[in-house]
C-alpha cells in the first residue's frame, strides 16, 4: 500500500511539473492575422511566394506588445482559390476565426469580392500586391501598401515608348479580369488607344496561339499582357513555338518563378514591373534564402528554387506593417485596429509605406526587371512616371 501511495504522489508531481511547462506557453494571449491568399487557381503559385514572406516574418518574429502585454502571433490562412465567387466565404472563415486584422489578397478581384465581408465585420485589410484603384475606392477599411495600377500602366507604356522606339502595341487580357483588363486599359490609355491591338480571351483558356499569331502578323513593336501565371507560361510557350520576336511586356503578376521556369531555354524577352529587386535589402535575402533551402515546403511553394519574388518581400513587410499597427492600436479590438492604421507607417525592405487620405499607399518607384532563355531575373532599372 505505501509504495501504491508513494507511486501515485509521483505521478502527481510529474504532471504538475509538466503542467507547470506548458503554463506559461498555454496562458500567453494570442493575436491572429488573417492571411486571404490564392493558394489555388490561376493565381496559386503568386498567393503562395506572397505567403512566403509572412510566413517568414512570423518566423523571425513571433510575438508583438500590445498595451504592455506580449503576445504570440498567429497566422490564420485562408484559400481564396483565385475566384471572385470563392473569395466572400474564404474572407467569412478568417471573420469567424477571430483574427484581428487581414493581409491579402494577391489578385484584386478577390480582395475587392471580399470587401464588405470584412468592412461588415469593422476588420482592416492590407492588402499587399493587389493594384486595381478599386479596391481602396468608396471604403475606408482597405489600405494597401503596393504602387497602383495607373502608375504601373504608364510606367510600362512609357518604358516601351523609351526602350522600343515603340509606336503600335498589341495588348491582350483576360476577360472579366478586373486586374488585366484594368491594367491594359491603363496601358493603353498612356501608350495612346488609337496605337493599340486589344484582344482579350475566356476564362479556361488554354491555347494561346491565335493570339500569339495576331500579335506577329499585325506589325505591332511590342506584346503586353499582364495576365495571371498560369496563362503567361502557355503564352511564352507559344511566343517561343512561333518566333514571336517582340518584347513581351507584363506587370507585376510575371515576376514569378513560374515565368522565369517557362522562359528558360526559351526564345524570348520578357520585361516585367515589380516591386523589389533582389539585392536590395541583402541581410533579407540572405535569411529568407537560409529558411527556404532549409524548409521544403517552403522550397516548393516557391517553385523549386530560392528566387525572392517581389510579392515575398511585399508580404514580409506586409507582416511587420500588421505588427506596427497592432502595437499603435494598444488593443486587438478590431475599431481601435482600423483607427490606428491610417497614421501608422513602417520602413521595410520595399521601402517606406505610409497610406494616403484613400488608404493608397504612397508610391512612385517601379522595378523593371528582364527575364529571357537564361530563366533568371535581371535589374534593368527604376522608373517612375
Amino acid at each position: 500500500m505505501k509504495k501504491r501511495l508513494i507511486l501515485i504522489l509521483s505521478c502527481v508531481m510529474v504532471v504538475s511539473m509538466l503542467a507547470g511547462c506548458g503554463g506559461s506557453g498555454s496562458n500567453q494571449p494570442v493575436v491572429k492575422i488573417g492571411v486571404f491568399e490564392p493558394q489555388s487557381g490561376d493565381n496559386g503559385a503568386g498567393g503562395k511566394q506572397e505567403i512566403l514572406g509572412m510566413q517568414f516574418a512570423n518566423h523571425e518574429t513571433s510575438t508583438v506588445e500590445i498595451g504592455g502585454k506580449t503576445y504570440r502571433v498567429e497566422l490564420q490562412i485562408a484559400d481564396n482559390q483565385s475566384s471572385n465567387a470563392n473569395a466572400p466565404s474564404a474572407a467569412q472563415t478568417l471573420v469567424s476565426g477571430g483574427v484581428a486584422l487581414v493581409l491579402g489578397s494577391y489578385g484584386s478581384g478577390v480582395s475587392m469580392a471580399a470587401s464588405s465581408v470584412f468592412e461588415d465585420a469593422g476588420l482592416t485589410a492590407i492588402g499587399v500586391s493587389c493594384t486595381n484603384p478599386g479596391v481602396t475606392q468608396g471604403n475606408s477599411h482597405y489600405f494597401r501598401i503596393c504602387f497602383l495600377d495607373p502608375f504601373q500602366g504608364t510606367v510600362l507604356a512609357n518604358f516601351a515608348k523609351d526602350e522600343f522606339n515603340a509606336s503600335k502595341a498589341y495588348v491582350l487580357a483576360k476577360q472579366g479580369d478586373d486586374y488585366s483588363v484594368g491594367l491594359c486599359n491603363y496601358f493603353m490609355q498612356a501608350f495612346g488607344e488609337g496605337n493599340c491591338i486589344y484582344e482579350t480571351f475566356p476564362d479556361g483558356t488554354s491555347d494561346y496561339s491565335t493570339y500569339v499569331a495576331n500579335a506577329k502578323t499585325s506589325g505591332v513593336d511590342v506584346f503586353f499582357s499582364p495576365v495571371s501565371t498560369e496563362a503567361a507560361a502557355l503564352i511564352i510557350d507559344q511566343a517561343n513555338t512561333q518566333n514571336l520576336g517582340l518584347p513581351i511586356l507584363a506587370g507585376d503578376t510575371w515576376d514569378s518563378n513560374v515565368v522565369t521556369g517557362a522562359a528558360e531555354g526559351k526564345n524570348v524577352n520578357i520585361f516585367v514591373t515589380t516591386f523589389y529587386q533582389e539585392g536590395g535589402a541583402p541581410d533579407f535575402d540572405k535569411g529568407i534564402k537560409e529558411w527556404i533551402n532549409g524548409d521544403s515546403q517552403a522550397m516548393t511553394n516557391n517553385g523549386g528554387n530560392d528566387n525572392i519574388a517581389a510579392v515575398t518581400a511585399l508580404g514580409y513587410d506586409a507582416y511587420y506593417m500588421a505588427l506596427e499597427i497592432i502595437g499603435a492600436a494598444g488593443s486587438t479590438d478590431r475599431a481601435a485596429i482600423l483607427s490606428a492604421t491610417p497614421k501608422t507607417t513602417y520602413t521595410g525592405v520595399t521601402g517606406l509605406i505610409e497610406f494616403d487620405e484613400i488608404g493608397d499607399a504612397k508610391r512612385d518607384v517601379a522595378f523593371i526587371k528582364k527575364t529571357d532563355n537564361s530563366g533568371i531575373w535581371t535589374f534593368v532599372k527604376q522608373q517612375g512616371v
